[in-house]
């Protein structure tokens, strides 16, 4: 098959062009030269620093700032934050969110609602934070905790946060502490006390036995309660029930002994008990000789 006009044009044009690029012409493309331990660079405007977005004095709300915040590796790791609680008391409100300084007033934090308050919980890093609540889309403050006045003459509560007040140990020693003052405080008082009480209870003391404390024999037993009265082996057996089977007793009835009159010379002694649903009644009969 061979070559056309037209092919042939195509191809010297072809080659005029990939011999300029071999040539370093215009258009041609060179590889970049990379030095020894050089980290490699993705394009010239690449870099590892972060622009940060502030708030203009002008009226188109947020701009890209030409000075940059370098964030140093390791910055995320070695940040000591804090786990801090956040309290609504929410009355009849609906939703609650949070903002702050620690979040450069940019979100908004969702509260969870329990029972009648709202909560969250944000890890903050040491130090002085101010913040607002948004309830039901109006900005508040909690009138309980401390507040300070902001640049745009309005107050924001205001929230220290310190290292100290998460160190377990700490926590731990002053509990023991309080612990042991209040420990010692009672045992001074019981001793005291005992030192002011003499060896006898105060009174006189006579060789007459005092009225009303008479105990022995000539006391009467006491009586006996109406629900164990009410013997089953005393009642008429129910023609409705099995002539060789009692009726089912009551819970006071069990565990109780029995005794009938002696007759004929003959002790007639029962008692009654349960083994799971079921009820036994075990009678005895013993002569009197």
């Amino acid at each position: 098959m061979g070559n056309t006009p037209n092919s042939e044009g195509r191809a010297r044009r072809l080659s005029a062009q990939l011999g300029s690029a071999a040539a370093g012409g215009e258009g041609a493309y060179q590889a970049p030269y990379k030095r020894k331990n050089e980290p490699f660079n993705f394009g010239p405007e690449f870099s590892a620093e972060i622009p940060s977005i502030v708030k203009s004095s002008e009226d188109e709300g947020f701009r890209i700032r030409a000075s940059t915040i370098t964030e140093r590796p390791g910055d995320h790791v070695t940040a000591n934050k804090l786990p801090t609680v956040f309290k609504w008391e929410g009355g009849t409100a609906k939703e609650v969110y949070l903002s702050g300084s620690f979040n450069n007033w940019q979100t908004k934090i969702p509260l969870v609602k329990s029972q009648d308050h709202f909560y969250t919980i944000v890890d903050l890093p040491e130090g002085e934070h101010q913040y607002q609540f948004i309830v039901d889309g109006k900005w508040q403050v909690n009138a309980k905790e401390p507040t300070a006045q902001n640049n745009m003459g309005t107050s924001n509560n205001v929230l220290q946060v310190k290292s100290s007040d998460f160190e377990v140990f700490e926590a731990l020693a002053m509990d023991i502490a309080e612990s042991s003052q209040t420990k010692e405080h009672t045992q001074s008082e019981v001793s005291e006390r005992l030192r002011n009480r003499s060896g006898s209870p105060p009174g006189r003391y006579t060789s007459q036995v005092p009225t009303g404390r008479q105990a022995g024999p000539h006391r009467a037993p006491p009586v006996l309660p109406q629900q164990l009265l009410q013997v089953i082996l005393n009642r008429p057996t129910d023609s409705r029930y099995d002539p060789n089977l009692l009726p089912e007793p009551d819970h006071v009835m069990l565990n109780h002994l029995y005794a009938l009159s002696i007759k004929d010379g003959v002790v007639v002694l029962s008692t009654i008990h349960r083994y799971r649903k079921k009820f036994v009644t075990t009678v005895m009969y013993k002569p009197c000789d």
